[in-house]
């Protein structure tokens, strides 16, 4: 533990900027009354200092108990096992599933105790679950359409989709790249985000999301698909679009 704690103070350094550092007494979503530190001007800066959610975990955390007063009572599938928001639903949640993609093992099987997925290819039964969860996934997702559609199909009928990408202010999403014949094919100039198990810059982005993400989740059957602008409960004025999709029960997937 502490030398988790040691990595955490290691990466603030890392990335803090004194020119922007301020803390508040604020309300974190994922358990309460907290302070709040700004490490730099980003949203990533900005964190709880007791259980290090960033505005992406304490936004979609909000929507998730707006939409859902209930959730505790629910089944919940969440595509991590790790991050503040992770530890907020393993906390408060009885009924829940979470996994991670891993390169050396087959879906459906754990390592180290952690639960093997590929949301292109989910090995759960269909209407297993009332809520799916992620944040910052399906730009990574190679066939994205097929994920969603996975998730489509294990949701219970009216269950929600909550989750969040990078969604940008233009209409179309662009492709950065593609998987063909096995190889993958770069369309733009390669991006990459950070991963804890894959390391800093590791993981490849395979899509910049535009508004018409709400089309393509309406076109797999979901409806009242809802983009809510959540503010950090911070206070420092950033925010994070939060997508909510609900399962029809008269829309099935194609």
């Amino acid at each position: 533990m502490f030398g988790n704690d040691l990595n955490k103070l290691k990466k603030a350094i890392d990335i803090l900027d004194f020119r922007y550092l301020k803390f508040k007494v604020s309300k974190c979503a994922l358990h309460g009354h907290s302070v709040f530190v700004r490490l730099n001007n980003t949203m990533l800066g900005v964190r709880c200092v007791v259980c290090g959610a960033a505005p992406i975990a304490t936004s979609i955390a909000n929507v998730l108990i707006k939409y859902v007063p209930d959730y505790k009572s629910k089944k919940i599938y969440e595509l991590s096992a790790r991050g503040a928001f992770y530890e907020f639903l393993n906390k408060n949640v009885e009924n829940i599933v979470f996994s991670e993609y891993m390169d050396d093992v087959s879906p459906g099987n754990s390592k180290d105790g952690v639960l093997c997925q590929d949301v292109q290819h989910l090995t759960f039964d269909d209407g297993e679950f009332d809520i799916c969860t992620s944040t910052e996934v399906f730009e990574h997702v190679p066939d994205d359409l097929k994920g969603l559609k996975e998730i489509f199909r294990v949701l219970r009928d009216n269950g929600l989709f909550i989750f969040t990408v990078p969604l940008n202010e233009v209409e179309k999403t662009v492709e950065r790249a593609m998987i063909k014949e096995g190889e993958i094919v770069h369309l733009l100039d390669p991006e990459y985000h950070d991963d804890s198990i894959r390391g800093v810059g590791k993981v490849l982005v395979f899509r910049d999301y535009g508004r018409d993400i709400v089309k393509k989740l309406q076109t797999i059957g979901f409806s009242n698909v809802d983009i809510v602008n959540e503010t950090d409960c911070a206070g420092f004025g950033y925010s994070k679009k939060v997508i909510v999709a609900q399962k029809s029960i008269k829309s099935p997937a194609k």
